[in-house]
C-alpha cells in the first residue's frame, strides 16, 4: 500500500483564500513484518525534514509579505535582489529565500538596502538545536554528541564536534554575560537591618574542593595539569546546587558563589557554613559573602595529612645510641613519633590548636637531628614542617570537631568529593581523556553545572519564551 503525508496551510487573515495543500512525503509498504511495521528512522528523518522545509518556507513568506509596505508612508518597497540564508535546525538545514529591498526615501536610513528576513533571524542556529547540542555536550564528549544527534535527527549534513563546541561556548558566554560584577564584599546590610529580618532557615552548608584536568598547552611535566575548583551548596530543605570554575581563568569567583547561594534562598541573616581544604587558592573565596558565615577547615583533609605522616613514620629506623651512652638500646623513633602524631590528631579533633602546635614542634625537634639522617626521616621532617605551616595558616578555622559531630553539624566535605567527581572527573578526566584550555574547561563547566542543577532549560526559556517546555536529562548523568 502507498502512504502520503500532506501539509495544509490555513491562512490566518480574514480573506476567503483557500488553504494551501502540499504533499511533502510518500512511501510504500509491503506485507506486515517486524521490519516493515510503521516508520523507519530514515523515513522519519525525511518526513521531518520535508515538513520543516514547508513550514519554514510558509512562515518566511508570510513574514516578508507583512513588511513589503513602508510602515511610515505605506509605499511598497522596491526589490533589489534575492539571496539565500541558511538556518540550521533540529530537522535539517533550511535554505530560505531572503529578498533585499531598497529603503523608502521618506526617512533617512543608515544603509541604502536591507534584508527583512535576515533581520528577523539574526541567529543562524535555532534555539532548540543549540539547547540539544549544549545539554548533551555537557554530559558526554563533543564527538559523541555530534554522532548521537546526527544519528537520530535529520540535520542535513554531518555535525562536526567543533560546531558543538562552539555552540557550548556561545551558550556559556551568554551565561557569563548575565553574571554580575565582582565585588570585594557582598555584605550590604547592617546588624540592625539583619535583626529585623524574619527568622531564616537552617544553615546552608557549602563545600569547596579542587580537581585537575589535562592541559592542552603542556610544555613540561609541571604545566601538564591545571586546577579546577568545584563545590556544592546544600540547603536544609531543597535540592543541592553544584558549581565549578577554572581558578586561573575566572575573574568573578566570589560573584559566582554568591549567585549560587542566592539561588538557594540565602538571606542576609542566614548562617552559612563553608568547608574547604584550607588551600591557599580557595581559603579566602568565601570571605565577605555573608555576615553570619563561618569558615571551617575540612576534617577529612586535616586528618588525611596526619594519616600520611603516621604511615611514613612507621618506616623510620631506630635511632642509634649516643656516644655518652653506647650500651643503651636504640630508641624506638617510629613508636615515639607515631604516639605523638596520635596525640596531634586528638588535639585537632577537639579544636585545641595551641596544644596541637606544641606537639608539632616536639615532633620537629625529635626529627631534626644535626647528624645525617635516613632519607625516610628527612621526608617525614619535610612533611611535618609543611603541616606546621598548614596548621598555622588555618588556625582560626579549626573548630571543635568532636562537639560539632555530636551535635549533628557538618565537619567534612565528603559530599564535595562526589561533586568534584560529578562535575569534573566524569566529563573531563576519567573516560574522556581530552586536553583542555582553561577557557574551554571553564565554559564547559558553566554549562555542565546548569544541566546538573536542572537549570539549563529555564535559561533557554528565559532567552526564548516561544520554546516549548523541555526537561533537562538529569537522569543521564547518573
Amino acid at each position: 500500500m502507498k502512504f502520503s503525508v500532506q501539509v495544509i496551510v490555513h491562512p490566518d487573515d480574514d480573506t476567503e483564500a483557500s488553504p494551501v495543500i502540499r504533499e511533502v512525503f510518500a512511501f510504500d509498504r509491503d506485507d506486515l513484518a517486524p521490519d516493515t511495521l510503521g516508520l523507519q528512522l530514515a523515513e522519519a528523518k525525511d518526513l521531518l525534514a520535508a515538513v520543516q522545509d514547508t513550514v519554514a518556507e510558509q512562515q518566511a513568506s508570510a513574514a516578508i509579505a507583512k513588511q513589503v509596505a513602508c510602515p511610515h508612508c505605506g509605499v511598497p518597497r522596491r526589490d533589489k535582489d534575492t539571496r539565500t540564508i541558511v538556518v540550521r535546525s533540529l530537522f535539517g538545514a533550511l535554505r530560505l529565500a531572503s529578498p533585499r529591498w531598497w529603503h523608502c526615501d521618506c526617512r533617512d536610513q543608515p544603509t541604502r538596502t536591507f534584508q527583512p528576513l535576515a533581520a528577523l533571524l539574526p541567529e543562524r542556529t535555532t534555539p532548540e538545536l543549540a539547547y540539544q547540542q549544549t545539554r548533551f555536550a555537557a554530559l558526554v564528549s563533543y564527538g559523541i554528541t555530534a554522532d548521537l544527534l546526527g544519528e537520530l535527527l535529520p540535520l542535513g549534513r554531518r555535525l562536526h564536534p567543533a560546531v558543538v563546541r562552539r555552540a557550548v561556548h556561545a551558550v556559556a558566554d551568554l551565561l557569563e554575560g548575565e553574571l554580575g560584577e565582582e565585588r570585594p564584599s557582598f555584605i550590604d546590610t547592617c546588624q540592625r537591618d539583619r535583626e529585623e529580618l524574619p527568622r531564616p532557615d537552617l544553615p546552608i552548608v557549602v563545600g569547596l574542593d579542587g580537581g585537575y584536568v589535562h592541559s592542552s598547552q603542556q610544555r613540561s611535566r609541571a604545566d601538564g595539569w591545571f586546577e579546577v575548583i568545584a563545590g556544592k551548596a546544600i540547603p536544609a530543605d531543597g535540592r543541592p546546587a553544584c558549581f565549578g570554575y577554572v581558578q586561573t581563568y575566572d575573574t568573578k569567583p566570589r560573584r559566582r558563589l554568591f549567585e549560587v547561594l542566592k539561588a538557594q534562598g540565602m538571606q542576609a541573616n542566614q548562617q552559612v557554613t563553608f568547608l574547604t581544604d584550607g588551600g591557599e587558592d580557595i581559603r579566602d573565596i568565601p570571605c565577605y559573602l555573608n555576615a553570619q558565615a563561618e569558615h571551617l577547615l575540612d576534617w577529612f583533609h586535616l586528618t588525611m595529612r596526619i594519616t600520611v605522616m603516621a604511615n611514613t613514620a612507621k618506616s623510620l629506623s631506630p635511632s642509634p645510641p649516643g656516644p655518652e651512652f653506647p650500651d643503651e638500646p636504640p630508641a624506638d623513633l617510629a613508636g615515639e613519633i607515631g604516639t605523638q602524631l596520635q596525640r596531634l590528631k586528638w588535639f585537632c579533633w577537639h579544636g585545641n590548636v595551641f596544644r596541637a602546635l606544641q606537639t608539632v614542634d616536639d615532633v620537629i625537634f625529635d626529627l631534626d637531628t644535626a647528624e645525617a639522617a635516613p632519607i625516610e626521616q628527612v621526608r617525614l621532617l619535610k612533611a611535618v614542617r609543611e603541616f606546621d605551616a598548614y596548621l598555622r595558616a588555618n588556625a582560626g578555622r579549626i573548630p571543635n570537631y568532636g562537639e560539632r559531630h555530636r551535635a549533628g553539624e557538618a565537619i567534612s566535605t565528603a559530599f564535595t568529593e562526589s561533586a568534584v567527581n560529578q562535575v569534573i572527573s566524569k566529563r573531563m578526566v576519567k573516560k574522556q581523556q581530552m586536553r583542555w584550555t582553561p577557557r574551554g574547561a571553564h565554559l564547559l563547566l558553566q554549562v555542565r553545572t546548569r544541566v546538573l542543577n536542572d537549570q539549563l532549560a529555564s535559561d533557554f526559556h528565559r532567552w526564548y519564551p516561544g520554546l516549548h517546555r523541555m526537561p533537562d536529562p538529569v537522569a543521564l548523568v547518573a
